[in-house]
């Protein structure tokens, strides 16, 4: 019976009315136990006669075994398996045991699990419902929440119930929450009444309140106690998680010893009655004793269930025994479940809760549990047994092998504090250099990824000095560098550079492309040629067709892809194997490994708004700003922020380009990702400079070089020069400019690279005479040419055309300014091309003001979906790659019609193209 939840039921009625009528619901109900949250599941279940719905209820017994929960919630079946793309539903098949196969990222067994579900839909609307959500396997648990934050346009309802201070993957502040309290006195006094089947007398009602809170199974179990209960003094107060227990522990207390021990194998053994059944033989006791527990209220028995009146009666009990007889039990029950591999995970759980001290077969039993867990991308649950099987490891050499295994695991799983004190464990116990090595390089790559990047430099840098094996230590050499260059720190990463190159002979041919590519990364740090080791490794890459990279066993992850996508960004130019680096973001986003998309969409992003083409840009940005929140990825958040507030500041999105900058920073100081707060600080002088806040822009440009006098970052990429000395002339500040334009020119010259030669050329060009104006602009336009940079080249033909029409060149003005303009609107970006029109104006032509680019008004999910769409993306390839439902798509790309005034995807096709 229901009472005092109006409220409530009727939240559940609208989400489930709206999931009939096509748009997404999810509902977390959380509260204390017996708070009324099954009740409302049951509730919701009775609302869904015309919905397929799929149930789900965690339990203890298998909280520890990988996708119990999913494989109870979907009962999936192969001819569903076969309507998924194929990396989808092996991942799903793999993680359900259906299938043997590689081991996968832990995201894509949710990216299979939301397309599974949205298909499902298509037919009828679908309703989830899990009870007990806090008991769900941790892999289980992810896959859910990962679905539930891409629901919107499916006739798909998720309803959830967890426990208030449990830990919950699916209790997260970004999903709705329905946090139950207590019912009122009125309808505390109406349950009351309905439990005696009579009016209850207001002083029981009262008492029954004021213990209970308004607990509704509290209140139940109170009203069976009312003789004890009016009894009791009227300032008798006790927690309601005290008052019940004591209740269920006062009707165990009373059972006779055969069925006290019957409901201990029950509470220690989970629901399967077989089971229950052979471990009381065991133990002596026979099963039809808990008929016993069942009269008290405890229990009830089906012919193949034990079900707890509530989780509470069956912990308290639990509880309650003494460790040697918990030990006993687990013992009993391992033995009654035989030697099924169908149980061997369960078996050496309860083996490895009956061990007293070391136990060499049962630490060789979890180690298996362990792998076949990981096999299946069960890292979480992987990660525990690895951990329980080095606690009963009798030498301290498998405790180092198996915490590192554990903590490897727990990074892939996403507990980062876990995978680093395991890690550090690990290298603590481990006799060899070769183990600490693995174990430390580890810890590096989660601190670089994960927001400790000057810990990450320390930590690779020593593991590659210690490393005996010359590849291995390249690879810790080369992700300093890559921490290095986060932190700013030039020093270390040439340091670390000539570590590498003394070692390319000894190293394998990946550690070699991976050493050139990082050795030329921290030569261009420290403002130095770096090019021609980054297009050796390219071209190594290629020839030797290093082009889909597998997973490196100790990183997790597609290790050369982060490196084969860095060699080509830092070269900016129009050539560098850019063909190479779309070919292995695709390979990761059909492999749907999420985990792997921040840092490599991050660069791909970078590159993009180096050319003209923005919009793909601010799509990668705010895709690599989504996943890196959802992975935990402080660094790559950092980084993808900083870049995106860097492009909405040339485009002049003010309140924007702000926002993004304030968190960039915050970040940047927390985690010290100094390139951030660089592009931060260098985005804000931009947008000053470009609305013509002289003053503020000086400040910010100011603070950039300040920063990176600081830091030692000889990087000509990085120099504001360029920006700055066009702010000093323009409020009429020449002192010091030659000078400045002239140290940039060096050190433009000795890195060798076109983009950083034509912004000194321009720099110096604003600084020459009327009479020089065409050699110098000319020459930094030509110097233009082998770059993508739509951006810069336009900056100096509004440069170039300032300075033709201020020299009374007003024909030859036009041309540059008109070029200028064009590209400025077709970028959106709107200060500078309202710039342009100015000069224009100014040289006596009377043009149309440019207007606001139509992309700007796009949300980043609209912008995301309408990119690759309009590039000629089937919405099912545009759903699969960005991890949504086709319908989903369908849904952004209405509004995104809607927006552009168009009704069909070949005008968003032509939109776009005009746009970008």
């Amino acid at each position: 019976m229901l009472v005092g939840r109006d409220r409530e039921q009727q939240r559940i009625g609208a989400l489930l009315a709206a999931a009939r009528v096509g748009q997404s619901g999810v509902l977390v109900i959380t509260g204390d136990p017996g708070i009324g949250k099954t009740a409302l599941l049951e509730h919701a279940k009775r609302l869904t006669e015309d919905m397929v719905i799929l149930t789900a209820v965690g339990t203890d017994a298998e909280r520890d075994l990988p996708f119990a929960g999913l494989a109870q919630l979907l009962r999936l079946t192969a001819t569903e398996l076969e309507r998924l793309p194929a990396p989808q539903a092996q991942a799903l098949a793999v993680a359900l045991a259906l299938r043997s196969g590689q081991a996968v990222d832990r995201f894509s067994v949710g990216a299979g699990l939301l397309t599974l579900l949205t298909q499902r839909s298509e037919d009828r609307p679908l309703c989830l419902v899990i009870d007990d959500a806090h008991l769900v396997d941790r892999p289980s648990q992810e896959a859910l929440v990962f679905v539930a934050r891409r629901l919107l346009a499916d006739a798909v309802a998720l309803i959830v119930a967890a426990r208030t201070g449990e830990p919950c993957l699916l209790v997260a502040d970004d999903l709705p929450q329905l946090r139950l309290a207590g019912i009122d006195a009125v309808a505390t006094r109406e349950l009351v009444g309905a439990d005696l089947g009579v009016l209850a007398t207001a002083e029981l009602s009262d008492r029954v309140f004021a213990l209970s809170g308004g607990n509704p199974l509290a209140v139940r179990e109170l009203v069976l106690e009312r003789d004890r209960l009016l009894s009791l003094p009227p300032d008798a107060p006790g927690p309601l998680s005290a008052v019940l227990a004591g209740l269920y522990s006062r009707r165990a207390a009373d059972l006779d010893p055969a069925a006290a021990t019957a409901l201990l194998v029950a509470a220690a053994a989970g629901e399967d009655l077989a089971v229950v059944r052979r471990a009381c033989d065991v133990l002596g006791a026979p099963v039809a004793a808990l008929a016993d527990a069942e009269a008290a209220g405890l229990v009830s028995v089906t012919a193949d269930r034990v079900r707890f009146r509530h989780p509470l009666v069956r912990s308290g009990v639990y509880a309650a025994a003494t460790p040697a007889r918990r030990r006993l039990l687990h013992a009993a029950i391992a033995d009654a479940m035989g030697d099924a591999a169908a149980d061997a995970d369960r078996r050496c759980w309860h083996r490895s809760e009956a061990a007293l001290g070391p136990d060499a077969a049962t630490a060789d039993e979890m180690e298996a549990a362990a792998g076949r867990a990981a096999g299946r991308g069960a890292y979480a649950v992987a990660a525990k047994a690895a951990e329980r099987a080095a606690v009963l490891s009798p030498t301290a050499a498998e405790q180092a092998a198996r915490l590192s295994a554990a903590g490897t695991w727990s990074w892939h799983a996403g507990e980062v504090v876990a995978a680093q004190a395991l890690l550090a464990r690990a290298a603590a116990l481990e006799a060899t250099s070769t183990g600490r090595v693995r174990s430390r390089r580890l810890q590096g790559v989660i601190a670089a990824r994960c927001g400790a990047v000057d810990q990450a430099r320390d930590l690779l840098m020593h593991a590659g000095a210690e490393s005996p094996d010359a590849s291995e230590a390249i690879a810790c050499y080369a992700e300093a560098i890559d921490a290095c260059y986060y932190l700013g720190d030039a020093a270390t990463a040439v340091l670390a550079a000539e570590r590498v190159e003394t070692l390319l002979r000894q190293a394998d041919a990946e550690a070699g492309v991976l050493g050139l590519i990082a050795a030329g990364m921290a030569k261009v740090l420290a403002g130095q040629d770096g090019a021609p080791l980054i297009r050796e490794a390219v071209q190594r890459a290629e020839r030797a067709g290093i082009a889909t990279p597998g997973q490196d066993a100790a990183v997790g992850q597609p290790y050369e892809a982060f490196w084969l996508v860095m060699g080509p960004m830092f070269l900016r130019d129009s050539g560098g194997g850019r063909e190479l680096v779309q070919r292995v973001v695709a390979d990761q986003r059909a492999r749907s490994a999420i985990g792997a998309l921040p840092h490599l969409l991050f660069h791909i992003a970078r590159d993009e708004a180096t050319t003209d083409r923005w919009a793909n840009a601010e799509a990668d940005y705010n895709e690599a700003i989504g996943l890196a929140r959802e992975s935990g990825q402080s660094t790559e958040l950092a980084m993808s922020l900083a870049g995106l507030c860097w492009l909405e500041a040339r485009q002049g999105r003010s309140g924007e380009a702000r926002t993004h900058a304030a968190e960039t920073l915050q970040l940047s100081e927390t985690h010290r990702v100094e390139i951030g707060r660089i592009w931060a600080l260098f985005a804000l002088g931009d947008l000053a400079l470009g609305y013509g806040s002289i003053a503020s822009s000086l400040e910010h440009y100011r603070s950039v070089d300040r920063v990176l006098g600081q830091l030692g970052l000889l990087d000509v990429d990085l120099s504001p020069v360029p920006e700055l000395v066009e702010a000093m002339l323009r409020c009429g500040e020449t002192g010091g400019t030659a000078v400045m334009s002239r140290t940039y020119q060096d050190r433009a010259v000795a890195k060798g690279q076109p983009w950083a030669l034509a912004r000194a050329a321009r720099t110096q060009a604003l600084l020459c005479d009327d009479a020089q104006l065409d050699e110098a602009f000319g020459r930094a336009l030509e110097l233009h040419t082998a770059t993508l940079d739509a951006f810069e080249r336009a900056r100096t033909q509004l440069s170039y055309g300032g300075r033709l029409r201020r020299a009374r060149r007003r024909v030859d003005a036009r041309a540059m300014l008109s070029s200028a303009l064009e590209t400025f609107t077709r970028l959106g970006s709107r200060p500078w091309a309202e710039a342009a029109a100015d000069e224009l104006q100014a040289t006596g032509m009377t043009i149309a003001r440019p207007g606001q680019n139509p992309i700007s008004r796009l949300t980043p999910r609209e912008l995301q979906i309408a990119v690759p769409l309009a590039d000629g993306r089937t919405i099912r390839q545009v759903a699969s790659a960005l991890f949504l439902s086709p319908k989903t798509v369908e849904y952004h790309l209405r509004n995104v019609y809607r927006k552009f005034g168009i009704d069909s995807r070949s005008q968003l096709a032509a939109r776009m193209s005009e746009q970008r």
